[in-house]
């Protein structure tokens, strides 16, 4: 039989894949949830601003686009990241890239308009600058200059957005593409000098902004960018609404993902936890005896098969029903759900039905199910409330729960051991049942019965064919004497599983 400690051991390594699941579910729902909720708050930062919808249009463009795109990295887990600058530099990216790509964004009139403020030129803007401050002694030199822009290295007819990606709204795409296709056409014969900046913002213009790894922004037409504008401004703006939120965004494929993930880490996690004490006593015997006992080697192997096995289901278990939670895909009242309760009750309903499969093949008897259940309970209760302890004590420990889970089930599994002998114990002096869950069996040993002269029959050494004759010699006849020592007291004891009876 197992030692209290063995079996603590064995249920810490249990709950520590189902745990690992668990948090790893919350912590990727956290992530959207987290996302959803900065663009909603960045976007009603508008909330009270004086300027028109048809100007605010571009400013929301650049926080939806961003915003978008964070959401659907945190919902694919991608390493990739966009940032608003609202930087105000001459010719500044909009939105900038962890991956080295940088945006501008236009969101005009129509796409005409749109794509033309996309490919204006160094000299273009020159003019227009000093039309607009009236500085007609200007030179386009000294306004590079001024703009920090080497005068040597660029032309006139350079695109002041060069290398920058060309973001416009969805619904004006086809028209910019033309009207960038058109001038090529044109200039090309023209004046060949302008058609490098058209074809570079030809080739860099997109609807949304593109990672890597495929990751996405969400489009948006301009007639969405004047709707958010305009709830922007009250500070109505809600994300859900815009149909970013966990209940909408979070699908079968994305929980699938989550548990299959889960899981392959809970299998390592659980089989290191069950084969680590195997490995030590291979370890001992090749130190003791020089070698090693192949059965040993044989039961290392089950052992990391069964580990790893059970392992991965309850990871997978655990994280799909805590991301179907706290995605609120199982109703608001869920999505609160802890973790660490998932993850308990995951590893008790496992072990459950896997005694209720011994119990229904008769490897397992009623007691024997009965105690089981009550010991994974208790044991993985005291888990729980250790892990929890830790963790409130120590929140800057990442594995603190995990440490105080494991401290919590030794203390556990030997406080279930000492519970269970004191209701044996007064079960024995007094006959209860405690509730039924201690059978009390008054039946009379064999042994007993034949010390009082009852003839029992066993059938089972029973030989019908065989028959002799009783014949009584007086020579061999002795009388029944008395001795103290024939007499013996009854003792009732612990039979077998929460089963008392006379020993």
């Amino acid at each position: 039989m197992k030692s209290p400690f063995a079996k603590g051991y064995n249920t810490f390594s249990d709950i520590a894949g189902a745990a690992h699941g668990s948090y790893r579910a919350e912590s990727y729902v956290g992530r959207i949830s987290d996302a959803c909720k900065e663009l909603e708050d960045n976007i009603n930062k508008f909330k009270g601003f004086e300027t028109g919808i048809k100007q605010l249009k571009g400013d929301i463009q650049e926080f939806r686009s961003s915003g978008t795109f964070n959401i659907n990295a945190a919902l694919n887990e991608s390493e990739y990241q966009t940032v608003v600058d609202r930087s105000h530099g001459y010719a500044s990216a909009d939105i900038t890239t962890n991956w080295g790509e940088e945006y501008g964004l236009k969101a005009l009139y129509n796409g005409t308009v749109s794509a033309k403020a996309q490919s204006i030129s160094q000299f273009q803007r020159f003019m227009e600058y000093r039309a607009i401050s009236g500085r007609t002694d200007l030179t386009f030199e000294n306004f590079l200059i001024e703009k920090g822009l080497d005068p040597e290295k660029v032309l006139a007819s350079d695109p002041i957005y060069s290398g920058q990606m060309r973001l416009i709204p969805s619904d004006q795409l086809e028209e910019a593409i033309a009207f960038l296709k058109k001038q090529i056409a044109n200039k090309s014969i023209t004046n060949p000098d302008e058609v490098r900046r058209y074809q570079e913002t030809l080739d860099k213009l997109t609807a949304r902004i593109t990672a890597p790894d495929g990751t996405q922004s969400a489009e948006a037409t301009t007639q969405e960018l004047l709707d958010i504008a305009e709830k922007a401004k009250r500070g109505e703006y809600d994300a859900a609404e815009d149909v970013f939120s966990t209940e909408q965004l979070v699908k079968i494929e994305h929980i699938l993902n989550q548990g299959i993930k889960a899981g392959l880490t809970a299998a390592t996690i659980t089989l290191v936890l069950k084969t680590a004490p195997e490995i030590y006593k291979c370890l001992d015997e090749l130190l003791s005896n020089g070698s090693v006992d192949e059965e040993q080697l044989k039961e290392l192997g089950f052992a990391a098969l069964d580990g790893s096995t059970e392992g991965f289901i309850r990871g997978f278990v655990s994280a799909t029903v805590t991301t179907s939670c706290s995605a609120g895909l199982w109703g608001e009242a869920l999505k609160t759900v802890s973790p660490e309760v998932v993850g308990a009750m995951t590893v008790i309903i496992m072990n459950t039905l896997k005694d209720s499969f011994l119990l229904a093949k008769g490897t397992l008897t009623k007691d024997e199910f009965t105690y089981n259940l009550q010991r994974n309970i208790f044991v993985t209760a005291c888990g729980l409330g250790g892990g929890a302890v830790l963790q409130a004590c120590l929140p800057m420990i990442p594995f603190a729960y995990l440490l105080g889970n494991f401290v919590g089930s030794m203390v556990g599994s030997f406080a279930f051991v000492a519970y269970d002998k004191a209701v044996l114990s007064y079960c024995v002096s007094s006959g209860s049942t405690f509730f039924g869950l201690v059978n009390q069996d008054y039946t009379l040993p064999d042994e007993v019965l034949r010390e009082v002269g009852v003839s029992l029959f066993e059938y089972e050494k029973e030989l019908p064919n065989e028959s002799t004759f009783n014949t009584f010699n007086f020579n061999q006849y002795v009388p029944n004497t008395y001795n103290a020592s024939m007499i013996s007291i009854l003792r009732r004891g612990v039979i077998g599983v929460r089963q008392i009876g006379y020993v």
